[in-house]
């Protein structure tokens, strides 16, 4: 079982700390927003959930899992995560399913079908519009059979049709999952039951 728990976690940048003794469990098939203003950490916790990045001080647990099998664990879609361009849609596809397979009832073809992206198939990611990267990005962690699902602004560069997407790919194939959102946007994360401010583990200044 997956249970990802923080204990006095913190970390900081210089002198300032981006967030300090959080203590906070996240459980399965539960859903969490983290929120807060622009700069009040919800990446860097993010990046510190997936093991991307490291605690400063206090401890974060993944339950039977360790920073170098947690991985396998958890999918991710963010701004600081990117595709390799030179691949072509379904190449992009074929790459990632080598080290996070995706559900065994959904083909390639269907999922990049659902995306709105068939027309696109062999084209070259590079020639890709922003809002088209995103639908690539969202797809590739939702679709992943991961129990953990980690999204950073998720609807960020779509369109009114973009959300629409989002909010079906979430309710058909992610509900059951542990998901964290951080985001500042009520649309991206109005399926998410628990929410948490960062600004209330903000501390400003060199305090030890």
């Amino acid at each position: 079982m997956v249970q990802i728990s923080l204990q006095k976690a913190g970390k900081r940048f210089n002198k300032d700390w981006i967030f300090k003794d959080l203590d906070y469990s996240f459980e399965m098939g539960q859903h969490y927003a983290l929120i807060g203003n622009n700069g009040s950490g919800k990446s860097t916790l993010l990046q510190t959930i997936s093991g991307y990045a490291t605690l400063s001080k206090g401890k974060i647990e993944w339950g039977d899992y360790n920073t170098e099998t947690i991985f396998q664990q958890i999918s991710v879609a963010a701004p600081y995560l990117e595709l390799i361009e030179e691949f072509t849609t379904i190449e992009q596809f074929e790459f990632h399913n080598r080290f996070k397979p995706f559900r065994k009832d959904l083909t390639t073809a269907k999922m990049i079908e659902m995306i709105g992206l068939k027309a696109a198939t062999d084209k070259q990611i590079r020639y890709f519009s922003s809002g088209m990267k995103q639908r690539l990005k969202l797809a590739l962690a939702i679709f992943s059979e991961t129990p953990i699902l980690l999204l950073d602004e998720p609807c960020s560069n779509l369109d009114k049709e973009g959300y629409a997407l989002y909010h079906d790919l979430i309710r058909n194939y992610a509900m059951h999952k542990l998901i964290i959102i951080g985001s500042n946007d009520t649309q991206e994360y109005d399926y998410c039951t628990k929410h948490i401010n960062l600004l209330d583990y903000k501390v400003a200044g060199n305090n030890n």
